[in-house]
C-alpha cells in the first residue's frame, strides 16, 4: 500500500494517442482481437496516456492473447525514443518472446535481443553496453534484466511475464522500478496477495480469457 501510494504521487511519462505507425502495427496482427482483448488493449493505452506510472495486470490462460497486448503497449513506448525491458522467469520462456517479438516487429525499424545464460560473458558484456548507450529497443531476459550491472539509456516499461515465479530479492528490485517506471505484468496464475490487490483496487487487472482469438477474414 505503501508503494501505490508513492506512485499515486509519482509523474510518469504521459505518452500521445496512437499513431498512424501503431495503426499499422495493429493491422499486422493476423488474428480478430478478441472483446475482451479488446478492452485490455484500450485499458493499456489509457494507462500510458496517463501522467501516472502504470502497474497493469494482464490475467488469461496460454493462447488468449495476453502478449499480443503487451507487444502493443511495447511498440507506443518505443515509438517515443524509450525502451522496453521483458524479464522473464526461465531461459526458454525468454527464448520464446524473443522469437514471437522479432517476427511481429519484422516490419518495423526495432532492435530485440535477449539476455540469458544461454550468452556468453562476452556476448553478455556488449549486450548491456548496447542497452547503456540505447542500442537496443527491446531486451528480453530472465532475472539478468534485474542486475545491478545493467543500466538502459531510457527505459520506459517493464514487461513481467508470471511475476509470481520471481525471488524476493528481484521483486524487492521491481517495487524500486514500479515508482517511476510503466509495469505491465502477465500472468496465469496469480498469487492470491497480487489477486486481491487487483480486486480492491490497488492494482488494475484485466482479463484475456473469455474466447480464443480467431484468424482474420481477409
Amino acid at each position: 500500500v505503501e508503494l501505490y501510494a508513492k506512485r499515486h504521487f509519482r509523474k510518469g511519462h504521459q505518452f500521445a494517442p496512437p499513431t498512424e505507425a501503431y495503426k499499422e502495427f495493429t493491422n499486422d496482427f493476423p488474428y480478430q482481437e478478441t472483446p475482451d482483448q479488446f478492452k485490455a488493449i484500450e485499458a493499456v493505452l489509457s494507462d500510458l496516456e496517463k501522467d501516472l506510472p502504470m502497474d497493469r495486470i494482464i490475467c488469461g490462460d496460454v493462447g488468449y492473447g495476453k502478449t499480443e497486448v503487451a507487444m502493443r503497449a511495447a511498440f507506443r513506448v518505443l515509438e517515443e525514443n524509450k525502451q522496453v525491458a521483458v524479464l522473464c522467469p526461465t531461459t526458454i520462456l525468454a527464448q520464446q518472446h524473443e522469437k514471437t517479438f522479432q517476427e511481429r516487429f519484422k516490419r518495423f525499424p526495432y532492435i530485440i535481443k535477449s539476455i540469458s545464460r544461454f550468452k556468453s560473458n562476452a556476448e553478455s558484456a556488449q549486450i548491456m553496453t548496447e542497452a547503456r548507450e540505447g542500442k537496443i529497443d527491446i531486451l528480453i531476459g530472465t532475472h539478468k534484466i534485474l542486475s545491478e550491472d545493467l543500466h538502459f539509456k531510457n527505459l520506459g516499461l517493464i514487461i513481467v511475464d508470471e511475476e509470481q515465479r520471481f525471488g524476493v530479492s528481484h521483486k524487492e528490485k521491481l517495487k524500486i522500478l514500479r515508482e517511476n517506471i510503466d509495469v505491465l505484468t502477465l500472468t496465469a496464475t496469480p498469487i492470491p496477495r497480487t489477486l486481491h490487490m487487483g480486486l480492491i483496487g490497488i492494482r488494475a487487472v484485466s482479463y484475456t480469457h473469455l474466447t480464443l482469438p480467431t484468424k482474420r477474414i481477409v
